[in-house]
């Protein structure tokens, strides 16, 4: 049986991608990143264990002691954690830092991506698992957007490209087609928080791939979370780009859309 090894940060995503893991036939080794890691992924793992995000080392260890040459990096693991002071980094995890040219996403991701092949184990595609869960054009929720919704969301879609081609975040909150707020190190949740509030309600979400998009991590992905966020601001709608954005239960999040008066498209 083919062995896979789960990194996995907050949310449900990691349960989601261990679930259909398990039912492909793999043999699942998953390791929480974080406190808030979902302890649910043990359900479809032959081992679960917490390592600390920054304890490079010992994950590296840990895979390699189970013989994992295959792991998948999937979850919310937000970059503030760098700069907060709430994590302690190993001496190997430090070595990696220093190392950097910047601080951005991707040169950190892409950095610990290379010290993991170094090491003779692989990365792959976050979405090859789950793909099922990345929604094609159209409107998901049952409520269409109005045409000044819309307008929205081409602008923001536009400005959200950009966001993307600099490496800095994959969110935008605009209203009357004017940016509330960008997306930067606080999160997809706290940009829409942020920027909903400055928009007095009536906000428009878009969420969109990097143009540069590196499918290996960090993904854009939208859940109940995400919607419960936008209802807490009353912003109206969320945009999402089509075929390249993962959307987590979506069952549950068209139904809190619907009772909410949101309207989700991707687009």
């Amino acid at each position: 049986m083919e062995k896979l090894g789960i990194l996995a940060g907050a949310g449900k995503l990691p349960v989601e991608c261990a679930r259909e893991a398990q039912k492909l036939g793999y043999e699942v080794y998953s390791i929480g990143l974080l406190p808030e890691s979902d302890p649910e992924i043990a359900d479809f793992s032959v081992e679960y264990k917490f390592i600390s995000v920054a304890q490079v080392d010992a994950i590296i260890n840990c895979l390699k002691e189970n013989q994992i040459e295959q792991i998948t990096l999937i979850g919310k693991v937000t970059k503030e954690l760098l700069f907060g002071g709430g994590i302690l980094p190993d001496a190997r995890a430090l070595q990696i830092i220093m190392s950097l040219p910047d601080k951005n996403d991707d040169t950190i991701m892409l950095a610990f991506v290379r010290e993991l092949a170094n090491e003779g184990i692989k990365t792959f595609d976050q979405t090859l698992l789950i793909r099922k869960l990345m929604p094609h054009r159209g409107t998901i929720s049952g409520r269409e957007p109005s045409e000044s919704e819309r307008r929205d969301m081409e602008f923001g879609f536009m400005v959200a490209k950009e966001l993307g081609r600099l490496d800095i975040g994959q969110t935008v909150v605009v209203k009357d087609r004017a940016v509330m707020a960008l997306e930067a190190i606080e999160g997809t949740d706290a940009c829409i928080l942020r920027g909903g509030k400055l928009a007095n309600g009536g906000a428009v979400i878009t969420k969109v791939a990097k143009p540069q998009q590196d499918n290996r991590f960090d993904v854009p992905t939208v859940g109940l979370k995400t919607l419960e966020s936008m209802a807490q601001v009353e912003a109206t709608a969320l945009a999402i780009e089509a075929d390249k954005t993962l959307l987590v239960d979506k069952e549950n999040v068209i139904k809190f859309a619907d009772e909410k008066n949101i309207t989700i498209v991707a687009i």
